[in-house]
């Protein structure tokens, strides 16, 4: 009877061969990936990506669109919802702010993305209520608005969104321990 409660041995485990050349990097590279590091993005020496091919001629693409939009968009327009777009916009710039600061608050590093993001919202709010406001008085609360608050918490965010974590001053592949999966931690 005590052999059923005995413990049992494990079976020893085999070494695993060593992976070469492409098996390799694909085995690195599923260990960030479930790690979530993220990390800079390592340039294959076939040539670029399918993704930054499609990024680089989207871009590329849009510059010939540009050109009709500005010969052939009519100088002003009667829009549906003006409201509910601009009380979107500045819902997203609230929401960005609250969640850097709370994310940054809590030493969390991923306020860097969110201030990347609200950064981006808040520049494009200036912009568009500085060229859509009625010349005179209009256009002078959208210049206030853009000059003391919009644009100094865009600058703001940048910062935040650019600024290294203290001691973090290793970058590309070296900065992290791909063995392990984890991040160098500073002391």
């Amino acid at each position: 009877m005590s052999a059923l409660y005995a413990p049992t041995a494990r079976p020893a485990r085999t070494a695993r061969p060593a992976r070469t050349g492409r098996a390799a990097r694909a085995a690195r590279a599923a260990r960030v990936i479930r790690a979530g590091l993220g990390g800079p993005a390592r340039r294959s020496r076939r040539g670029p990506r399918a993704v930054e091919c499609v990024l680089l001629g989207s871009g590329a693409a849009l510059v010939p669109w540009l050109v009709v939009l500005a010969t052939t968009l009519p100088p002003t327009a009667q829009v549906g919802h003006w409201n509910v777009a601009w009380v979107g916009l500045d819902a997203l710039e609230a929401v960005g702010l609250v969640a850097t600061g709370l994310l940054r608050r809590r030493g969390d590093d991923r306020h860097r993305l969110t201030a990347a993001a609200t950064c981006a919202l808040l520049v494009v709010d200036a912009w568009f209520d500085t060229v859509t406001a009625a010349p005179g008085a209009e256009l002078a609360a959208a210049l206030a608005m853009a000059v003391g608050a919009e644009l100094p918490l865009a600058a703001l965010c940048a910062v935040l969104a650019l600024k290294r974590a203290p001691g973090t001053h290793r970058t590309g592949p070296e900065a992290a321990d791909l063995t392990s999966g984890t991040w160098p931690t500073t002391g």
